[in-house]
């Protein structure tokens, strides 16, 4: 069914006819390959994108050079910085990238507008999706301000791996992920190989002792 879609959203199901109608009609089913930019800095939204498959990292490049990664946006999920721009009709001041092969859902411009002014469904679920993002990125400000790299590190490989015992990133790429120095990851890494915790090769990352790190992560 073309509107199957829909199913994958919370709050979207109850739609009126009409309105999943003029919605399913005037979207379309879009595929990005891995890699690939999606939006960046300057550039205004011409759609909200709703994942339906993939994940997208948002992240940020200060002046100096030093990136952070905000927050990624997962199957089910929608952009909230997208969001942002479009109710404001400004431009994005971050950058959004195909993290894996994403399958998703655009939802143009005029459609969105038309929609917001017109479905109280619709509004509830643009608006209670980005309530909840904001309230991660005040979680990712919270961190970089005042968390432990010990907890941020041992919480973010937790995270990365996935379920896994392996990631493949750099020691700048875990520095931009937690918001912080290449030199500030090294060290911490350094001192979770010395305890036996994790293996490191170039560019590899291997999670030894899973447990320790987990415990760790969860101690603050």
């Amino acid at each position: 069914m073309a509107d199957a879609w829909i199913e994958r959203f919370a709050g979207l199901s109850s739609l009126s006819d009409e309105i999943r109608q003029r919605l399913v009609s005037r979207s379309a089913v879009v595929r990005v390959p891995e890699g690939q930019v999606i939006f960046g800095p300057g550039r205004s939204p011409d759609n909200l994108l709703l994942l339906i498959e993939g994940t997208v990292r948002v992240h940020q490049t200060s002046e100096s050079g030093r990136e952070i990664v905000l927050y990624r946006v997962e199957a089910g999920q929608s952009c909230v910085l997208t969001t942002a721009c479009l109710l404001a009709h400004e431009d994005y001041t971050a950058e959004g990238v195909a993290e894996t092969d994403v399958e998703a859902v655009a939802i143009p411009r005029a459609v969105f507008d038309e929609l917001m002014a017109g479905s109280g469904a619709f509004r509830a679920f643009v608006f209670n999706a980005y309530s909840r993002r904001i309230t991660d990125l005040f979680r990712v400000i919270d961190e970089v301000a005042f968390g432990h790299i010990d907890v941020r590190l041992a919480q973010r490989l937790v995270t990365l791996a996935r379920g896994t015992r392996e990631i493949r990133a750099t020691h700048q790429q875990l520095a931009s992920e937690l918001g912080t120095a290449r030199e500030v990851v090294s060290r911490q890494l350094h001192e979770f190989q010395r305890k036996g915790w994790v293996a490191q090769a170039r560019g590899v990352i291997s999670l030894l002792d899973t447990a320790s790190l987990r415990h760790i992560a969860e101690s603050h």
